[in-house]
């Protein structure tokens, strides 16, 4: 009776430190912040050379994650993208945007990915670039208030620091 006593309490200690570990604490969590930001958006196809960009555009009211600057609802910024194409008959688009806060900055990648599906002297590309002008597409803002901003993205970054602490553990 004492020995099974003693390994319930085990138990009951172990699922306890598990669950502990498992409660995100406040210093841990995530911080959306508003920040003025230029992006442009890319989009391209298996399917054909045919290669879009968007102007860079200034977004005023994006939001980042306050620690590691990463822009929060990456994923529907691109979708824009991707359901602007499918409306004007070009579906089947991969669709990413870049962004920073320098604009200088964000015109040079701008150029090195055109440059990129341009060619150049020694090497030639049959991609066909066609741009998107401000006034054809514009990216809406998308509101990440506190309210908004949900599980999923903090999991998702918060990934890697559980891999890096499980090798740590190992150890």
């Amino acid at each position: 009776m004492n020995i099974e006593m003693n390994t319930t309490k085990k138990y009951l200690l172990t699922a306890a430190v598990v669950l502990a570990a498992m409660i995100p604490s406040a210093s841990t969590a995530q911080k959306a912040v508003p920040a003025k930001l230029h992006m442009f958006g890319f989009a391209a196809s298996f399917n054909d050379t045919i290669v879009h960009f968007t102007d860079i555009q200034t977004i005023d009211s994006a939001w980042i994650n306050a620690k590691n600057k990463f822009l929060l609802a990456r994923d529907q910024y691109s979708a824009e993208l991707r359901n602007y194409l499918t409306e004007h008959q070009m579906p089947y688009r991969t669709c990413i945007v870049i962004y920073d806060k320098k604009l200088d900055k964000l015109q040079k990648k701008f150029l090195k990915m055109k440059k990129l599906y341009t060619g150049d002297k020694k090497v030639k590309t049959n991609n066909l670039i066609k741009t998107i002008g401000a006034d054809e597409f514009r990216f809406t803002p998308i509101n990440m208030s506190q309210n908004n901003y949900t599980e999923e993205e903090t999991e998702e970054e918060e990934t890697p620091k559980a891999t890096k602490k499980s090798k740590k553990d190992k150890k």
